[in-house]
């Protein structure tokens, strides 16, 4: 039987054969794994646990927010500030930072987080997961929301944790991409893949369709052309899958390819896109590029993208690179 190499094990290789990470970002990539299954536990239990259902209260964003978005929010918050990692943490679901506490020590990263993507689905029994990315804290006294305010391509961590019929955490430090399962019977996670690569070209995309007509003529193009099929330009049929949970769409890609798109449109045209740049943007676009596919807002690449405020929006393209280079070239070619 092949040896089982789990998740404590890998980051101690990264950290002391590779050299890819220190050892204060290896024990806070741990907690946030335990974090995370604290969290699945909670989302096993639906029902059960009475977590399920709307709190009857909304987030900075204006969204109601479900039992379980307060429940996660709260264990990853509770789990990572007494460790002395990190100097602060930044939620979707907060409207400012969270400094960690006097009383514990200060680290040297910022987290920032998604706690529960994909809120619908929640009641539904669909899948659902956390979303997290790890900055280094600029030089300096104290922490300031200007501190977060980093491009994409400064992450030192990024990951989530799905929690479908399997709960599996996707990793990477800047050195490819790994997926370990939990195995619940010894609560660890399992390195199951490694090195992860998605496939350049594909025949899947991800797209709420019932938004087809409020899309910038790019968007619609491309996606008429996938419609089409062995009819069209393309000369291939396409499938379309949407989950509408980032984390499970973006988890098929890496599987076994696809592009996902939500992509700007004219209902909030003053809004550059739907998804937040920090804590679902940047960590899936690094994951993306890491696996080799590309990740883009139609007109740059996301993670070149200077953030100025805490809670910015952004549209994404993302996967299979041939794909996503197609649809920001319809972008270059319209204007």
């Amino acid at each position: 039987m092949a040896q089982r190499i789990s998740l404590t094990r890998y980051l101690v290789e990264e950290q002391r054969v590779d050299g890819s990470i220190p050892a204060q970002l290896r024990l806070l990539l741990e907690v946030v794994a335990r974090a995370c299954k604290s969290i699945s536990q909670a989302v096993n239990k639906g029902a059960l646990g009475g977590v399920l259902g709307t709190a009857e209260s909304e987030n900075v964003q204006g969204e109601i927010q479900k039992k379980l978005d307060i429940i996660a929010n709260e264990v990853l918050i509770e789990a990572n500030e007494w460790g002395g990692h990190l100097a602060a943490m930044a939620s979707e679901e907060m409207e400012g930072i969270y400094l960690v506490p006097n009383r514990y020590p200060q680290g040297e990263y910022l987290l920032l987080f998604d706690p529960l993507d994909g809120s619908s689905n929640i009641d539904v029994n669909v899948s659902i997961g956390t979303i997290f990315s790890v900055l280094v804290k600029p030089e300096g006294e104290g922490v300031s929301e200007q501190d977060f305010l980093q491009a994409g391509a400064k992450q030192v961590a990024a990951g989530y944790c799905v929690y479908g019929p399997q709960t599996t955490l996707v990793l990477t430090v800047g050195d490819g991409v790994a997926m370990f399962t939990l195995d619940r019977e010894q609560g660890s996670f399992v390195l199951t893949q490694e090195k992860v690569m998605i496939p350049e070209d594909t025949k899947e995309f991800a797209v709420n369709m019932s938004n087809m007509r409020h899309w910038a003529p790019p968007v619609t193009r491309y996606i008429e052309e996938c419609l089409q099929g062995k009819d069209g330009p393309r000369d291939k049929d396409f499938n379309m899958r949407w989950i509408a949970s980032m984390v499970a769409d973006v988890h098929r890609i890496l599987t076994r390819g696809g592009v996902f798109m939500y992509p700007w449109d004219k209902r909030e045209p003053e809004k550059a896109g739907k998804l937040r740049l920090m804590y679902e943007a940047n960590p899936m676009s690094w994951l993306i590029e890491q696996a080799g596919g590309a990740a883009t807002n139609g007109k740059q690449r996301i993670l070149e993208i200077q953030p100025d405020k805490l809670h910015q929006r952004v549209s994404v393209i993302l996967g299979s690179k041939n794909e996503v280079d197609r649809v920001t070239r319809y972008h270059a070619e319209a204007e």
